[in-house]
């Protein structure tokens, strides 16, 4: 039997970070679905008007500007809300990982999570973390299996070889983890590749260590509509639980390789016979089988008619 549907105390949710791509597309997603939403904004950020949006979604529709350091601020995007969806946007002053950033990442991760455990009308976290908080490890080479949700990133390999961006999603999560379990929160964590879309590029510190997850097999890329409809459906749909990897791209061909290369380097000159060098198909070594199937249940429920259709791909 399909499970049934997450039926929240009330039909207000809070999208934190909402500057972002993935944010303002959640916010967009959920007034589409017929939430109330909180946007939340960081402080001084400049928000631009969500576009598509008729009257009555924007009516629906509440800001708020928050600092992840201000702890009173944060409840208040909070208040009177059943579910938060939470991701971390890089600070605008600080465009790239390092220490510091992780530094920013974990106490934000903190804070939420304890500003949730003081808000009692929420009942569901949906936390957006990474791919790059699972695949990073000493022994990852000779994992038998796929790797999956099971796995953590090693922490003290990511520090060793700067991996920051893997370290600050791991510490991150890792934190939120410890909180929700102390505090009864319940939930659900969001583990997405290699965003890909127009505001990628070779910068991405995703990216840092590229070539050894095309060669372990664990680079995975998702686009932005599968990446929103897994967070609504991971919070919706009441069997959730723990992590999921969300993708729905697996770059193991060379001709995969070339083709994200070209995505990052619009305008640089590339030979696609660097690529063909090894012809060979890297084996895939990672795996969200736990996320296809709760797609299909998720799908496959009944209730899911009256609302707007998600729009899950093939994976």
């Amino acid at each position: 039997m399909a499970p049934a549907s997450f039926i929240p105390i009330s039909n207000t949710v809070c999208v934190m970070d909402a500057s972002g791509c993935l944010g303002s597309n959640l916010v967009t997603q959920l007034l589409h679905r017929g939430y109330i939403v909180h946007a939340s904004f960081q402080s001084h950020c400049e928000v631009e008007e969500l576009k598509g949006l008729n009257k009555e979604e924007k009516e629906r529709l509440k800001k708020f500007e928050t600092d992840v350091f201000d702890y009173q601020s944060i409840v208040e995007a909070l208040k009177g809300c059943s579910g938060l969806f939470y991701n971390f946007e890089l600070p605008h002053d600080q465009p790239t990982y390092d220490e510091h950033t992780m530094e920013i990442e974990v106490r934000a991760a903190h804070n939420v999570l304890e500003a949730c455990a003081q808000v009692d009308t929420i009942d569901k976290v949906v936390f957006t973390s990474s791919t790059t908080a699972v695949i990073w490890r000493e022994d990852r080479k000779t994992v038998s299996s796929n790797l999956d949700e099971k796995y953590w990133s090693d922490i003290n390999f990511c520090r060793k070889f700067k991996l920051w961006h893997a370290l600050s999603k791991t510490l991150a999560e890792k934190t939120a983890w410890a909180l929700a379990m102390d505090r009864g929160i319940t939930m659900v964590t969001v583990n997405g590749g290699l965003l890909v879309g127009p505001e990628l590029s070779v910068t991405n510190p995703y990216l840092k260590g590229a070539a050894e997850m095309y060669q372990d097999g664990v680079l995975v890329t998702v686009d932005l509509n599968t990446l929103v409809d897994a967070h609504i459906c991971v919070f919706e749909d009441i069997s959730s639980y723990g992590r999921y990897l969300c993708f729905n791209h697996v770059i193991t061909h060379p001709d995969d390789a070339l083709q994200l290369a070209k995505l990052l380097l619009p305008s640089a000159s590339l030979h696609p016979q660097s690529f063909q060098d090894d012809c060979n198909v890297i084996q895939q070594k990672i795996s969200n089988k736990k996320l296809n199937k709760l797609i299909v249940d998720f799908e496959s429920h009944p209730n899911h008619q009256d609302h707007n259709q998600l729009r899950f791909p093939n994976y």
